[in-house]
């Protein structure tokens, strides 16, 4: 029998919104990836890994100036004290090539 691609009733329940501290645990599923909460030397960060897909919108990647595209895998960070509330932080969201962003993790402060 052929499977259905219909969803059933009482099935997964939806990931959590894209807000900082949204969900359960330091791992919750959004957009194809997971987010987690990092310690870093300058401080946490909320980071997503993105898996890319069909997005046609490109991103400045703060570690070398050079464009991410969208549809490409990548790693999207923001800092996760949020000083100023959660939308703000949310906003100051970046995208990273994942090297950057490796690179950029094991760095230490001046």
């Amino acid at each position: 029998m052929p499977r259905s691609n219909r969803p059933r009733r009482g099935g997964r329940p939806r990931p959590t919104s894209g807000a900082p501290g949204g969900g359960a645990g330091p791992e919750r599923p959004l957009g194809g990836g997971l987010r987690r909460v990092e310690d870093h030397p300058d401080g946490e960060w909320v980071v997503q890994v993105v898996t890319g897909g069909g997005a046609e919108r490109s991103y400045r990647c703060p570690g070398c100036d050079q464009l991410v595209p969208g549809s490409s895998p990548h790693v999207v960070a923001w800092p996760a004290d949020g000083l100023l509330g959660a939308e703000a932080a949310l906003a100051d969201r970046r995208h990273w090539h994942r090297p950057c962003w490796d690179r950029r993790a094991v760095r230490r402060p001046r």
